[in-house]
């Protein structure tokens, strides 16, 4: 596991480096995406390089992580609206390459077939994945078997509470979301995972020096091949 740290604008920048890279490595990766606020700048220069003609995504396959349950893809707290307006509608890929667990209708039988499509693609390349303050990744919160796979996750308080500031109010997040699971995560070929903020300092801890256990689901990664760990100062404090 390497940990590289810095500002925002620069290990945004790196990851984003590491992505564009990979396409140019190979123009048909299969690349494992996330939401939230933590890969907003990542995207963003993603859709320059596009833009700039240094990459295409045209025969790129795409994975989410996640999705709530109960929000339809033209709902604006959906993670489908969210890669939309802040990946997808900006560079030239073609949407049906592109996967996001689907939050209404039979959730089970997405969740049941995800993996197998992960596999069929080939297996996610290049996985970026955001981290929680209570240490869970994707939505697999703590006390998630380690040998998960895609499935329907209950969200714990503090998860619910953290999301609660994309939401008018927090009684309008969903209690349930479907997410990949950590055996899901853990198949990727390579990991980068983004940290920053001092509500992530003890997360961060965990991650990098407490054990590995299914209450801090995202202490699995210490057991991954390739994955890299991008932090600012302020998630990194309790480690320093």
């Amino acid at each position: 596991m390497k940990i590289i740290v810095g500002n925002n604008h620069q290990i945004s920048a790196l990851i984003a480096e590491q992505f564009i890279n990979q396409i140019k490595q190979k123009p048909n990766s299969v690349l494992g995406l996330a939401t939230g606020t933590s890969p907003l700048e990542v995207y963003a220069n993603l859709i320059k390089a596009n833009k700039e003609g240094i990459i295409s995504f045209k025969d790129v396959i795409t994975f989410n992580l996640d999705e709530y349950l109960g929000l339809d893809e033209h709902h604006p707290q959906s993670y489908r609206y969210f890669m939309d307006v802040n990946l997808f509608n900006y560079i030239d890929i073609n949407k049906s390459n592109t996967h996001v667990l689907k939050g209404v209708g039979n959730c089970e039988d997405c969740a049941n077939q995800y993996d197998q499509q992960i596999v069929e693609a080939g297996g996610i390349d290049l996985q970026i994945l955001g981290l929680g303050s209570d240490g869970h990744i994707a939505f697999n919160e703590p006390g998630t078997a380690f040998g998960s796979l895609t499935h329907i996750a209950e969200l714990t308080e503090s998860t619910i509470k953290d999301n609660s500031r994309l939401f008018t109010c927090v009684s309008e997040v969903p209690k349930k979301a479907i997410t990949m699971g950590l055996k899901s995560i853990m198949n990727a070929k390579k990991i980068v995972l983004i940290a920053t903020g001092e509500n992530k300092a003890k997360a961060v801890y965990n991650l990098l020096k407490g054990p590995v256990t299914e209450a801090v689901p995202c202490s699995i990664l210490q057991l991954h091949p390739d994955c890299t760990i991008y932090v600012d100062e302020a998630a990194y404090s309790l480690v320093k």
